[in-house]
This record gives structure tokens, sequence and C-alpha cells, in this order.
């Protein structure tokens, strides 16, 4: 049963609010890039916090948890909850140092704390890695979730919906910027997370309640081992999948630690430090928990009423489908166009925020650094705009190349996992250097595309076919989190050696740096100069315990809703009040943070 007339109805009146809001935000126009793409650094943590939560509900998250449930179960969406332990650090580490540096780009920052060519180049490399390739490919899911979405809700043809809905979203940031992005991100958000929750309690209520969910659940065949898991178990997977758990949440967050790209680009706009430190705590809260449940409940719920034993070809071929498939089988008429018109808004707003994330690459990095240093701000605004338009059309044609939403997460979690310890370090340690990035950045590449690498060896006969089989079995999807981790450390390693082989950044930028930002860490030579009879370690002391505190609130209410979830309140009450008490002190300590 597909959409009725009221379904429409408030799909295009939702729309109609979103262009109104869109118009409203335009009449106020940016006159420079940095209202443009920062929004003058004006906006309150609560607004920052729900864009960027906004974003990560895009189209493609609510299909490939589903699908993550319905093949491993529960305990499958680490790949998306690991990322809460590197959040948190970003909380009491990060995010006052992205707010201080008065930056419109993560790219920009590269020639702030590092000098010469090495610095230039690298900073240009990074702007067209991070802003037109990975953005690209990140923009290719999104809208490869879309087109599944849209087939199976709205019977509208792949290119028909990419037509429409890019469209709007093109539109929307050529005209209002960041700050038009954010706004309508807390409609979008607001809609989006209430039309989930109506359809996970729907799904609940059909099914008899979170006892009976489990129940049902538990008893069927075709359900796979340990679907209720919350933590992977040996007797339910094997040794291969556990160290891969292992490796995501021991080493492989590290790459969310810093925060990169669109999230960094929210605590640039950021009133104060502290409202970047705000939103980053919110952030984890509302990405983490209250988006991510609702989605695992309709993974759970499509095992009873959509069961795997007797799913269709497509679905069998496809298991993402199985979120817009609940979706018309579950919600009554006018709630189902609610949710359509959420998941539209959504995807729009992914689309907005990675296009104005990588228009600033593409203008402040590339365009304004190499091409045309001094030109007026009109024309570097038009130049954003050009940009922006440019990238939608590379990601559409990323689209068409992907089968796979959470084969794309995977990749680009062992291209940034390469980077992830030498960024960090970058802020810790003076002796970082330009060429420290470059080669834990080229290393990366080369490893997480080895595959291909060995397969054009095999081609030209240079290799034979029992290496070529053995580095075949390495890359294959089993490995990919062990792989990325390998990965990591090996490029880690590489670097720190790099790093000791070449000169240090020269003494005058080091300065600079470390009066713009304040770092903390392994900055002595460097810290006697601006300060020398200034020691403080109680500062350090309240961030690490707040680090950890944070991880225990964050998980301590993600596990407290799931139990919730499948009927286990004992344990949900338990967990509910650990949470509330260490959730009561890591605020006590994000309010003790010193900042500038």
């Amino acid at each position: 049963m597909g959409l009725e007339t009221l379904d429409w109805v408030v799909i295009v009146v939702y729309m109609l609010v979103t262009i109104a809001i869109g118009v409203l935000v335009a009449k106020h126009k940016s006159k420079n890039i940095t209202d443009f793409f920062v929004a003058g650094r004006s906006l309150p943590w609560w607004l920052l916090g729900t864009s960027i939560a906004a974003t990560w509900f895009a189209t493609d998250a609510p299909l490939a948890v589903t699908a993550l449930v319905r093949s491993k179960g529960i305990y499958g969406n680490w790949l998306w909850w690991y990322l809460g332990i590197g959040i948190m650090m970003m909380v009491f580490f990060y995010a006052k140092y992205w707010r201080r540096a008065e930056i419109l780009t993560d790219a920009e920052l590269i020639e702030m704390r590092y000098s010469g060519k090495s610095a230039s180049v690298l900073r240009g490399f990074t702007a067209a890695f991070f802003g037109i390739f990975k953005n690209c490919i990140t923009l290719g899911w999104v809208m490869l979730a879309m087109l599944k979405f849209s087939q199976i809700m709205l019977g509208w043809s792949a290119e028909f919906a990419l037509i429409v809905t890019c469209g709007y979203a093109l539109i929307h940031t050529l005209a209002s910027g960041i700050k038009g992005v954010v706004i309508l991100d807390m409609l979008h958000f607001s809609a989006g997370t209430i039309s989930t929750i109506l359809l996970a309690i729907l799904i609940l209520v059909q099914i008899g309640g979170p006892t009976e969910l489990a129940s049902q659940i538990a008893s069927r065949a075709d359900a796979p081992p340990g679907v209720l898991d919350m933590l992977p178990n040996l007797s339910h997977i094997g040794p291969t999948e556990m160290v891969a758990f292992v490796c995501l949440i021991g080493i492989l967050w590290l790459g969310q630690a810093q925060g990169d790209g669109y999230i960094v680009q929210r605590l640039f706009s950021a009133k104060t430090e502290k409202h970047a430190i705000k939103a980053s705590l919110w952030f984890a809260v509302a990405g983490v928990v209250i988006l991510t449940w609702p989605w695992i409940v309709v993974g759970l719920g499509s095992i009873v009423i959509l069961p795997i034993s007797e799913a269709s070809s497509a679905l069998i071929a496809d298991p993402e489908l199985a979120y817009p498939m609940m979706i018309l089988e579950v919600l009554p008429t006018g709630l189902k166009g609610l949710l359509v018109a959420a998941f539209m808004a959504a995807f729009m707003s992914t689309v907005d925020t990675h296009l104005c994330w990588g228009g600033s690459y593409i203008v402040n990095d590339i365009y304004k650094r190499f091409i045309k240093k001094k030109a007026s701000p009109a024309h570097y605004l038009m130049v954003s705009r050009i940009g922006i338009t440019g990238l939608l059309l590379l990601s559409a044609i990323a689209a068409w190349q992907m089968d796979s939403i959470a084969g794309a997460w995977i990749y680009i979690i062992e291209i940034v996992s390469g980077i992830a310890i030498i960024l960090m370090l970058r802020w810790f340690w003076w002796r970082i250097n330009a060429w420290s990035e470059i080669t834990a950045m080229i290393s990366a590449l080369v490893l997480a595309n080895g595959h291909l690498l060995i397969k054009g060896l095999y081609k030209m006969e240079w290799i034979g076919e029992s290496l070529f089989n053995t580095v075949n079995i390495w890359y294959n999807d089993e490995h990919a989190l062990i792989r990325a981790t390998i990965i990591l450390l090996l490029c880690t390693a590489i670097s720190l050696c790099v790093t000791f082989m070449t000169k240090p950044v020269t003494n005058e930028t080091l300065v600079t740096f470390y009066q713009k930002v304040r770092p903390k860490g392994w900055w002595g030579p460097i810290a006697t100069q601006v300060a020398p009879n200034k020691t403080e370690t109680e500062g350090e002391k309240r961030s690490w315990i707040g680090f950890v505190l944070g991880v225990v609130f964050l998980n301590s209410i993600l596990f407290s809703v799931g139990h919730a979830v499948l009927g286990r309140y004992v344990y949900a009450i338990v967990l509910l009040v650990v949470g509330m008490i260490s959730g009561w002190f890591t605020l006590r300590l994000v309010e003790k943070v010193k900042t500038q």
C-alpha cells in the first residue's frame, strides 16, 4: 500500500514550510565567505549540536542500521556507536581549540600549525582529498540511500528522485549558506526524530510490546544468532569478528576524536568556545542515543513483520530496503507522509551540509589560497556557489558506482584511520610537522587500496597467483576493521619515523600557533618561550576525568534505552541511574572547562 492523498498533502505542506524558512534566511544575505560558511561565528550550542545530529540523520543511516540488525543483530550497530567515545574526547579536548583557532576550514589550520612549502602542499591536498574525494563518496552513499527509499516509498525513478531532492537542496544552500542550513536542521531533526519514534512505538504496539518483541525474535529460527546481543558474544560470532569489535572500540574511535569536516565547521560557527563544547556534548547524546534506537526497533520489528525466511527476492538481495517497506507496512495515512517528508528533508539537510563544507574547502583552501589571492568578497561568494554546484554533480556520479551503504562506511573508516593519531598529535606535540601528515595520508591511501595495486601487478604477471589470492583474502569484508587498525598503527609508525627524519616546524610558526590556540601536552620548548613560569595540570586532569565520565554517561543511557526496548526493565532502570549520576558530573566538568 503506497502513499495516499493525505500523505501527499503532509509532504507538500512540510516542503512549503521549509521553503518559507529558506526564503526568510536568504533575505539576510551573506556579505562574505565568513558569513556564508560559518555564520559570522554567532550561533548557539543547541542549534549547532542539533544541526550536526540532523546531518547524521540522513536517508542512509536508518536503512543501513536496519540492514545491520537483520544481518548481524543489535551489536552490529557498534559500527555507529563506537564514534561516541571519540565525540566525548572532542568535547573535552578539541572543541575549544577548533573555536579558538578562528578559522574557516580545518585545512586552514595546517598553515597556521606548520611552515614552508610542505604545509602549503598539504593544505591544498587535504582540501582536495576531504572536500572533494571523501565528500563525494559520503554524498554518494547518501544519494544511494535516497534512491532506494524513493523507489520503494514514492515509486519515483532514480533520476527523478535525484533531480527533485538535490535540486531543492542546491538552491537552498546557494541562497542561504550555513545559517539557513543550521536553522532548517532544527526543523528536520525535530520532524525526523518524532516520526521515527512514532514508527518504533507503532511497531511495538503491533507486535505486543517490548517483552513480546524480544520473545518473538528469540523464537525465530531465521533470525541472526545473538540478534538481541548489545555486546558481541563469542558463542554467536567467530573470533575474527570479535577481534574486529575490539579494534573498533579499542582503537578506531580515535578517528573521530578531534572531529573533522562538517562537524568542526559547526564548531567554527559557535558564539564562544563554551558553546562549541556544549554543542559537541549535545550532538553525542542526540546522535548516538536519541536517533539510533528507533531505527534499531524498526530493524528488530522487521524480523517479525517481514520475516527473513519469507522475504521477497528484492529484500533478500538488499536488506537496506526493509526500512521503507516497514513504513508502508505499519504507518497509517498521514503519519506515512510525515515520515517520508522527514526523510526527504533529512536527505536535503545532509546534502546542504556537505555542499557547504566542501564548498568552503574549494574557495578558501584551493581557489583563494592558490589561484586568486586578492579578490572581492562578492567574487569569492560566486566561486563558492560554482564549487558547490560542481560537488553535487560529482557526488551524483559517485552514487551510481555504489551498491552498499555500510560498505562505503567501512571504506572511509579505513582511509581516515591511517591519519587519526597523527592528526591528534599535531595539537599536543610540537615536533609533529607537515611531512608527518603527508606521510600518514599517502600511507593510508596506499594501504587501504592495496588490493587494487596487487590486482594490477597480477594482471601484469609481476606476482604469482598464490600471493594474489592471499592478499585478496586479507582485503575481504570480514577483515575490514582489523585491517583498518593495522593501517592506523603502520601509518602512525611510518609517520613518526619521517617526523624525526625531517626538520621541525619553524620556531616562529610554533610560537604564533601556541599563542593563538594554547594547546596542552608536549609543548615544553615552545611554552617556555611564551609563558616560562606558568604550569597548569588541574585543567588537564579535569578533562580526562570528564572524558571518562562522559563515556560512562553516554553508554549507560544508550544501553538503558536498549534494555527498555527489549523489556528488561530492571537493567534499564539501573543503567538509567548510573547514566544520570555520571551525566550530572559530566555537565559539571563541562562548565569548569577553561576557555579564553
